[in-house]
């Protein structure tokens, strides 16, 4: 293989990382993690150079952030030109047209017809934190259910939602109140005896068992699902299951939150991965992708849900920030004017072909899945057991960072490698990057592990 993009030319960390990495460790919490030992200097498209002068096919995007790919032109012309104007006044001071502007855009975009509203805020985290609060404050009820493996991020409440335990739930409890689990489809681990019908059947009674069993539907505020499980290791419902989900939460006065943060614009071949499944959610919350990296998120639903909250029950001092909405503007006429989403569909097909390829090779991958570009593949020690292979999982992923591809894992095992490149990225580098995945499986197995 003759690398035509990623470059590699000094040890990671390289001699300018290392140093930066030893300030880092003095003065960064071990807390704060990070994925590979390299400082970035620069980075355009789905490239990125660190501070030696090596150069990265980037297979993360800010874990699914960069969606348009990095320092696309026009966001950073649209930043520019707000910065010439103002940076800050804080909307519930001061208020500016940006913010008007995306709301609307947003609200024509989302499914379904009905009338919609949309507030602003800072993090992904942020956003469900107010989608609850909006729920609890409509319905007047307190219950809040999310999924087993689901992520909807790193604060109380959101922390609460999430399955995870190591590292996100350890030792940091107690948890928030009246937040219940229900189960989510894993059709890769269902019992071998039984076919996927009769799973879905079992995943979609026990659901209904929760309001029997744990809760009583009467005191649930809104149901919160992923359409495509991102941390949980990029795990695809049945449209089945989504439906009946959705049909439990109408039938019992329940909101329906489709948690978008990850799966959103653009990212499965849509603008929100929950219009696969033709469900149209009663609230949406959105970040990451839509602001190319400049901090904003948002919650999307009817209005008259929206509206249950009084002035000064929701807000923030930065949400919905001018760079943040200015950005997220460029973001949207980029996605309509390039195409993304349809070029999401053909990328991922790229990537799942080639990941079907590699699982015809190799005995130790289990399961390969996707919607649109969200693609991934997981790793087992044994194709009967499906026992998880976190270790070879790891060592493939510091194989392909040696060799320029920044790639990360997810799933509650940490044995799926995940693929989040932009979707700017070319043809070309994308074949390079799936070409230093394979290269890195054979450098990782060392021929020890037999092919299928």
């Amino acid at each position: 293989m003759t690398d035509q993009f990623a470059n590699i030319t000094t040890p990671l960390p390289g001699s300018q990382s290392e140093k930066l990495l030893e300030r880092r460790n003095n003065i960064v919490p071990k807390g704060v993690s990070y994925g590979i030992p390299a400082f970035v200097d620069t980075a355009k498209g789905a490239l990125v150079r660190d501070v030696d002068g090596n150069t990265f096919i980037d297979f993360v995007g800010a874990i699914g952030t960069i969606n348009v790919g990095h320092g696309h032109p026009k966001v950073k012309q649209a930043i520019h030109d707000q910065t010439e104007r103002y940076i800050h006044t804080g909307f519930n001071v001061v208020m500016y047209e940006p913010y008007i502007e995306l709301a609307e855009k947003l609200a024509a975009i989302a499914p379904g017809s009905h009338d919609k509203k949309v507030m602003f805020l800072n993090s992904g985290a942020e956003a469900v934190e107010n989608a609850v609060k909006i729920a609890r404050k409509y319905t007047k009820r307190p219950g809040v259910i999310s999924f087993n493996r689901g992520f909807h991020g790193r604060t109380l409440m959101t922390m609460t939602m999430t399955s995870k335990v190591k590292p996100y739930k350890y030792e940091f409890g107690p948890f928030a109140p009246e937040v219940y689990k229900a189960p989510y489809p894993y059709a890769y681990r269902r019992p071998i005896q039984v076919s996927e019908t009769e799973y879905e059947d079992l995943i979609i009674q026990e659901f209904r068992d929760c309001f029997v069993n744990d809760v009583a539907p009467e005191t649930i505020a809104a149901v919160v699902m992923e359409p495509v499980q991102g941390e949980g290791g990029f795990i695809v419902p049945s449209k089945r299951f989504v439906q009946a989900v959705y049909e439990e939460c109408q039938k019992h006065g329940i909101l329906f939150v489709s948690d978008e943060i990850q799966a959103g614009f653009g990212r499965t071949g849509k603008y929100f991965g929950i219009e696969h499944f033709d469900v149209v959610p009663d609230l949406i919350t959105v970040s990451k992708s839509l602001g190319a990296g400049v901090p904003i998120s948002g919650v999307i639903g009817r209005s008259e849900v929206m509206d249950a909250a009084s002035p000064g029950e929701l807000g923030g001092t930065y949400a919905g920030s001018p760079l943040g909405c200015a950005a997220a503007l460029a973001v949207l006429d980029i996605i309509e004017e390039e195409k993304l989403n349809e070029r999401a569909e053909k990328l991922g097909r790229i990537v799942m072909d080639r990941f079907r390829q590699l699982q015809t090779k190799y005995s130790f991958i289990g399961d390969v899945r996707g919607l649109g570009s969200m693609c991934a593949m997981e790793l087992v020690k044994d194709l009967e057991t499906k026992e998880p292979n976190k270790a070879l999982t790891n060592q493939i992923i510091h194989e392909a960072n040696q060799r320029g591809l920044l790639l990360l894992s997810a799933g509650a095992y940490g044995n799926v490698l995940r693929i989040l490149m932009p979707l700017v990225i070319t043809e070309d580098q994308l074949e390079e990057g799936l070409d230093i995945i394979e290269a890195s499986i054979k450098e990782a197995i060392g021929g020890a592990i037999p092919a299928v």
